[in-house]
């Protein structure tokens, strides 16, 4: 295997990783909304997180400067078509992690109202938005013989993308969901259970029509092992959830996450931006790669960062792993 080939499987391990974790930080934030009926109970929802989401935001920078450093022609046609979603992303990040940070800082009523529903939109937004990314990545855009990408808006909101932006969206809520009843107790953990349920059997839905969609159009024998996986394991995590099993619930969605995105990497491969105009026009992992001695400085320099990165992030789950309800929520300081 090439190093190029490494580096894409990387890559795809740093965007899994992301999924999984920011996934339910997404879903959580969603739920602000949606579960938490008063504001103890969506100070425990924000609580449930507050101690991981910034570290959870890390593999996403990691998975961007890969791709830099790796593929630059990748990232610089991606960054450049996708310029509006990605920046809307970008803002709805920046937005959603002042709002965790601040909405405690004062104690008016409005003041703290108004940061709860930018973490609602600025989680809800970016949930979307990455599955139409990923969506029109994998189903090809317009990338000229330059490899720049001659499409417009409105190209990259097609049928399939769609689907794939609802898709992630109801998948991390779920996730989300599942989550929260791993992490509370009482009343809020009933409840979260309940609605995961309902959002599971939505999830299931949609998943399942834009999985078998991407293996119909681009898929091979291993990318069907993988959409089999990722079903499987959604409708066991459904059936542990209604068993009261939130920690193999949890287990559970976080692998129909993993076999989905690794789904859509199998069908990518070894494409990383497929040209919808022409197939020699397509960025691939020759094509769109670094030097040889860029990589192998990469690998090396990876090779040993990440277990530290891991072992630390571990760390963090392991001391906040207790479950949390409204009796746990002090007072206001103010």
């Amino acid at each position: 295997m090439e190093l190029h080939d490494v580096w894409f499987v990387l890559i795809a391990v740093l965007w899994i990783g992301y999924f999984f974790l920011e996934g339910f930080d997404f879903g959580v934030g969603i739920l602000t909304r949606l579960l938490a009926r008063d504001r103890p109970e969506k100070r425990v929802l924000i609580n449930t997180v507050g101690p991981v989401w910034d570290g959870n935001e890390v593999w996403l920078l990691t998975a961007g400067g890969a791709t830099f450093a790796a593929f630059p022609e990748w990232y610089a046609t991606l960054f450049s078509g996708f310029y509006l979603p990605l920046l809307i992303i970008l803002v709805s990040l920046i937005v959603r992690g002042v709002a965790f940070e601040y909405r405690a800082k004062r104690p008016e009523e409005n003041w703290q109202r108004n940061w709860e529903t930018a973490i609602f939109w600025s989680s809800l937004i970016p949930a979307f938005l990455w599955g139409v990314a990923f969506g029109n990545i994998v189903r090809g855009v317009k990338i000229d013989a330059d490899f720049e990408y001659v499409g417009n808006l409105w190209d990259l909101l097609n049928p399939y993308a769609i689907l794939g932006g609802l898709v992630t969206l109801t998948l991390f809520t779920f996730h989300g969901a599942v989550f929260v009843a791993l992490k509370t107790v009482g009343d809020i953990r009933e409840r979260a259970r309940k609605l995961a349920l309902q959002v599971g059997l939505a999830t299931a839905a949609l998943a399942l029509i834009f999985l078998v969609w991407t293996q119909v159009e681009n898929g091979d024998g291993e990318s069907l092992a993988a959409l089999l996986v990722a079903v499987a394991a959604l409708v066991a995590a459904l059936v542990a959830n209604q068993g009261g099993r939130e920690g193999w619930a949890f287990a559970l969605s976080g692998v129909t996450i993993v076999a989905a995105v690794a789904m859509l990497f199998l069908t990518l491969f070894p494409n990383v931006m497929p040209s919808s105009l022409n197939e020699d026009w397509s960025l691939t992992v020759t094509n769109a790669s670094s030097s040889p001695y860029t990589l192998k400085i990469m690998t090396w320099c990876a090779g040993i960062a990440t277990p530290i990165v891991l072992l630390y992030q571990s760390w963090t789950y392991w001391v906040f792993r207790k479950r949390i309800g409204t009796q746990h929520i002090a007072e206001s300081v103010h």
